[in-house]
This record gives C-alpha cells, sequence and structure tokens, in this order.
C-alpha cells in the first residue's frame, strides 16, 4: 500500500474529488493547509496599498491505495489538478507498512 499526499489549489478541489469518484477511489482524508513554493506568494492590493502574501491557501488529500492503483490514482489527480499556472502543487507518493482499522483491529499488510 501507499499513501499518495497531493497538495493542490482548492479551486481544483472538487474536480479531483469528482474524478476519484468516477473511478470508485472513495476514501480520502483532507486538510486546509497553507504554504509555498516555486510562486513564493503573491503581492496583493489591499485598500490602496500593497501587502504581500507569503503562504498561499491549499488543500492537502491524503489517500491509502493499493500498490496496482496508484499510477492512475496519480494521473487522475494530476489531470483534475493541473491549470498549467505555477502553483499547481505537488504529490508525495510514501509506503505504508501497515493499516490498522481502529474499530475492528483488522490489519491490512
Amino acid at each position: 500500500m501507499k499513501l499518495i499526499k497531493a497538495i493542490i489549489k482548492p479551486e481544483r478541489f472538487e474536480k479531483v474529488k469528482k474524478s476519484l469518484e468516477e473511478k470508485n477511489i472513495f476514501g480520502m482524508t483532507i486538510t486546509e493547509v497553507k504554504g509555498r513554493g516555486e510562486q513564493k506568494g503573491l503581492t496583493l492590493q489591499y485598500r490602496g496599498g500593497s501587502m504581500i502574501v507569503d503562504l498561499i491557501p491549499k488543500i492537502e488529500i491524503d489517500l491509502v491505495v493499493e500498490d496496482s492503483n496508484v499510477d492512475i490514482t496519480l494521473q487522475i489527480i494530476m489531470e483534475a489538478a493541473e491549470t498549467g499556472k505555477i502553483g499547481d502543487g505537488r504529490i508525495f507518493v510514501v509506503p505504508v507498512e501497515r493499516s490498522i482499522k481502529v474499530r475492528t483491529g483488522e490489519e491490512v499488510k
């Protein structure tokens, strides 16, 4: 199993979620996060002055998938989240050693 951590623009989340659901991928954890990458923040005009926003709001999606589903899951996320502009996001793939259901104690390896 693998943990896929996708950090995307908030406005792309619904499209990503819908695209994953169409391929029967439902289980996910969503976190509102802030971060910055190559864009290094934004300069906004506010009440006649400039304001630098250093950390940009993002959505982090965590999914645990079987090894055989990693590539299709990555492809779905990349296609749905991509706008072609800087700041589209980043995806990390991390091995999962164990998964245990809290309610039943059932373990999946």
